[in-house]
């Protein structure tokens, strides 16, 4: 009889191998991979994926807040909000630049990003500017990348003749 039963998630113990057990019969196993090929392997050489497996968690007690039948504010209002400026020159973040190296200050301005994507979240601000400059394009590249580990937003250079090409504008969706 073997340890492992049929839709086990198990690990493989010296390879990067992973999945889910499809047979298991005496001492050999098969597991379906997350690749979807079929592996056989001995017992010995698996160990249940418990990566996942949480126990003993108690829910808190959360306090049902009434909200008001009435919108605070409308949709068509909603559409006219000015969007946020976020200035993201170093002197406009620090007064301590002169003692920092380049890495420091690009972390120093995701990091401001970062918050104020998550600020904007958080308190349903629908459009943000951030206004990173030209230079050589670093900050304006790993802003981007950023951006991009975001589902529930999109961004497009700002408007070209307030900003030139110094600023990106992103939009929020606040239904996600």
């Amino acid at each position: 009889m073997s340890k492992f039963k049929k839709g086990d998630q198990v690990l493989v113990i010296d390879d990067d191998v992973s999945g889910v057990v499809a047979f298991a019969k005496a001492e050999q196993v098969t597991i379906l991979s997350t690749d979807d090929i079929e592996l056989q392997y001995h017992e010995q050489e698996l160990i249940l994926d418990q990566r996942f497996n949480v126990k003993g968690i108690v829910p808190m007690k959360k306090e049902v807040v009434k909200k008001s039948k009435r919108r605070i504010q409308s949709r068509k209002k909603a559409a006219f909000i000015p969007a946020v400026e976020v200035d993201l020159h170093i002197h406009q973040l620090t007064d301590k630049s002169q003692y920092m190296d380049n890495y420091d200050m690009l972390n120093l301005q995701i990091d401001t990003a970062r918050d104020k994507i998550e600020w904007a979240k958080r308190e349903r601000v629908p459009k943000l500017i951030f206004i990173h400059g030209v230079g050589e394009g670093v900050l304006k590249q790993e802003l981007e990348f950023l951006l991009d580990r975001y589902e529930y937003l999109k961004y497009y250079d700002a408007d070209y003749q307030k900003y030139g090409l110094g600023a990106t504008e992103v939009y929020i969706y606040q239904n996600s």
